[in-house]
């Protein structure tokens, strides 16, 4: 039992150490991020400077511990506030059966028929100055679908499971039902799906800022990538950083979602 709570405990330990190290470096930073000093324009990692500088002397450290913060802060809005959404509507839907379930399946259909990239870039491209707000707001409006989705086919199964059987014929309301008894086993496929959601917030967020469309202000790791790819064979070790931060940072997210899945002899018993 104990081996088992730390194994689960280290699945968050990507995330803690990356928020940690992020947390420190921006806070002790020798400047704020984002500040140029173009006499340090695209300078190698030194002591001083242990990830170099970018375009116009910008400080790679502070610059991309900020955005890692950030970033991780929007992907998990996004990512709870699908679950909250989704997890519940595709339950319900699949309680009540008949035309609700049909709709909720063919809307979870049309909206993940679309690529959220797009719907992204045709909204904020109508933004004059897009925000963090923005692109959150954006990226919820299809992160409940695959929650909807999952929970949609699992209740389908549990539905007709001996348990919620019993608990109707003792006269339990469906909401009861939903509550007591579904909502419960549905949580190991909203963890999975939640790590995967917050990790693609990371990425695409890194892609709209490497196309022009991220926050004002050029705090993230999308601007480093741009960057990067802009002083390739002045500087690579921008890109490689830009990089790293993005895989990292969507891979942490990944693992971390795992720790809300129950274990397996929770689930057995």
């Amino acid at each position: 039992m104990v081996k088992s709570e730390m194994r689960r405990g280290l699945e968050l330990a990507p995330l803690a150490a990356l928020c940690a190290a992020s947390g420190l470096a921006a806070a002790f930073a020798r400047a704020p991020a984002g500040r140029l000093d173009p006499t340090q324009s695209w300078c190698a990692p030194s002591w001083t400077r242990p990830l170099g500088c970018g375009e116009a002397g910008v400080d790679l450290l502070p610059l991309v511990s900020s955005a890692e913060l950030r970033v991780t802060a929007l992907a998990a809005t996004v990512a709870l506030l699908g679950l909250a959404v989704g997890t519940p509507l595709g339950a319900a839907a699949a309680l009540a059966r008949g035309r609700i379930e049909r709709a909720v399946g063919r809307l979870c259909d049309l909206v993940q028929a679309f690529p959220s990239f797009i719907l992204a870039l045709v909204v904020l491209s109508a933004v004059r100055a897009p925000s963090r707000v923005h692109i959150g707001a954006v990226f919820a409006l299809t992160a409940w679908a695959p929650f909807a989705r999952l929970a949609l086919a699992q209740t389908r199964v549990l539905r007709d499971a001996s348990f919620v059987e019993a608990a109707m014929a003792l006269g339990s309301s469906p909401a009861r039902v939903l509550v007591r008894h579904i909502a419960p086993n549905l949580i190991g496929v909203g963890a999975v799906q939640l790590g995967s959601t917050a990790g693609a917030v990371v990425v695409s967020e890194a892609a709209l800022a490497f196309v022009g469309l991220g926050p004002q202000g050029g705090i993230s790791l999308g601007a480093v990538l741009d960057q990067g790819v802009a002083g390739m064979l002045r500087a690579p070790h921008v890109l490689g950083v830009g990089a790293a931060a993005v895989f990292g940072t969507s891979c942490a997210m990944l693992i971390a979602g795992q720790f809300f899945a129950p274990s397996k002899k929770a689930g057995s018993a």
